[in-house]
């Protein structure tokens, strides 16, 4: 299988993260409309990405005649569920820049808490998922 995709989605995705926490250690109150902006440059890239995902490397990895590579895609599928929804109930959250300058302490710590999330989960798919992927 193809990964280039995911894989250059990845990198916009690493790009995107570290540049809200530079504008968040910046300071949230002085860049709330940058990190709005910000945040939903990352959204766009996170939703195409998942669908990418959904409609194709986990099938791929499902039916992969070697069970353990099988296994492992459903593993991952069954993973991401819980952090979509902690990621849909962050941006449901920050809809705007007026929320996010609003409560600058709140969505500094909630930030930080969800990129190291997505940034360990986009590691652990670079490592273990996506060399399994190439061998399909």
């Amino acid at each position: 299988m193809n990964t280039s995709r995911i894989k250059s989605d990845h990198d916009t995705l690493y790009a995107s993260m570290d540049e809200l926490r530079r504008l968040v250690q910046a300071g949230v109150a002085g860049n709330a409309d940058a990190l709005f902006a910000e945040l939903k440059k990352l959204n766009a890239t996170i939703k195409l990405h998942l669908a990418i995902e959904d409609r194709m490397l986990y099938p791929a990895l499902a039916g992969a005649s070697d069970p353990r590579v099988a296994a492992v895609g459903k593993r991952f599928q069954h993973e991401m569920g819980g952090l979509a929804t902690a990621y849909g109930d962050f941006t449901a959250r920050w809809d705007t820049a007026m929320r996010i300058g609003a409560d600058p302490e709140r969505f500094g710590h909630e930030a930080a808490s969800l990129l190291d999330a997505l940034h360990a989960r986009i590691q652990h798919e670079d490592r273990e998922l996506l060399p399994l992927a190439e061998l399909l």
